[in-house]
């Protein structure tokens, strides 16, 4: 396990999204996270939903310093999830957080989401930079969606966290059900479902064609241990995610590879 720094001052705690620093979600997490400690937040200035691990390397990176609340030190990144955190660690706290939360998502990081996520991909960077990390979404895409009802949960799970560690190079992805009776938390697994993804082709005014994403989400998982399933039945879905992508299961049944 990977203890946190049990100081007697207030845990210093990064706040970062993939929606942008305005979004509703975040500013709910900002009024959250402050009840457990010193609040620093880093965020994108614009939307970078599905941005996965990306950083930029090819055009600079800029940092804003707004207020919005005097209680809390606040930055608007130019850059993608990952690298609010990577210029977060290095540049403006000079040290490691206490705590990394990413969120509140507006929608799904559930199941095969979690790659393509922003919002994950800022917590994964966090588990890498060994720092105890947690993303929270909500399946709701509205942005006057009620963050309320999963309050008491999200702050319950901060504050494990915060007091216990997490195991090595692993972070938490919290998904949320859209409930006003939130059931429990279930620590689960990633279910394994897909996107069945299609490409609408259309037109614009100049009669050129261009392609917009669409598609089907297919869970052919039936396993009552997946985050699909606590979701599904009104539970919040715990899963420990990773940054090793080794398949190990693979690793004996490719041996021949080497003779």
């Amino acid at each position: 396990m990977r203890p946190t720094n049990n100081k007697k001052k207030k845990p210093v705690i990064l706040v970062t999204n993939d929606d942008g620093i305005m979004a509703p979600g975040i500013r709910h997490l900002i009024k959250l996270m402050s009840s457990l400690g010193e609040v620093v937040v880093v965020a994108p200035d614009k939307p970078q939903s599905g941005m996965g691990h990306a950083i930029t390397i090819t055009t600079p990176l800029r940092l804003e310093h707004i207020v919005i609340n005097e209680k809390q030190v606040e930055y608007s990144c130019s850059g993608t999830p990952v690298d609010c955190v990577k210029l977060a660690v290095n540049k403006i706290l000079h040290k490691k957080p206490d705590l990394l939360v990413s969120g509140i998502n507006h929608g799904s990081n559930s199941s095969i989401n979690v790659i393509y996520s922003g919002t994950m991909s800022a917590a994964v960077e966090g588990s890498i930079e060994n720092i105890p990390s947690i993303g929270f979404s909500l399946l709701d895409y509205s942005f006057d969606t009620d963050f309320h009802p999963s309050d008491k949960f999200m702050l319950a799970i901060a504050a494990k966290v915060l007091k216990n560690g997490l195991p090595e190079r692993t972070c938490l992805n919290v998904n949320i059900p859209i409930t006003k009776k939130i059931k429990g938390v279930k620590v689960c697994r990633q279910a394994h479902a897909y996107w069945a993804d299609e490409y609408d082709e259309r037109k614009d005014p100049h009669h050129n064609k261009y392609y917009w994403l669409t598609g089907e989400f297919v869970n052919d998982d039936k396993g009552k241990d997946t985050d699909e399933w606590a979701l599904k039945n009104g539970y919040i879905s715990v899963v420990p995610v990773q940054y090793d992508f080794t398949a190990h299961h693979a690793i004996s049944k490719l041996k021949n590879l080497e003779e």
